[in-house]
């Protein structure tokens, strides 16, 4: 992870992926799509990089696989 690494939001990543809101968190809470980063108290964003690696292969994208999840 670089230090310049770009965090986009919830309405971002939907758009991208064509997801609805409760599809992807159900993903998540499946381990199937990449996990949140907290970015203030009361905000999150996922990391660019980790959504573009989801939308390049999402049947194979697991969380224990992405070399970014904690």
């Amino acid at each position: 992870m670089t230090g310049n690494e770009r965090i986009v939001r919830l309405k971002t990543v939907l758009a991208r992926t064509g997801l609805s809101r409760s599809t992807l968190y159900r993903k998540i809470a499946d381990g199937t799509f990449p996990r949140q980063v907290p970015i203030s108290t009361r905000g999150a964003g996922w990391y660019e990089s980790t959504i573009n690696q989801w939308i390049h292969d999402p049947a194979g994208w697991r969380a224990d696989n992405a070399g970014m999840e904690s």
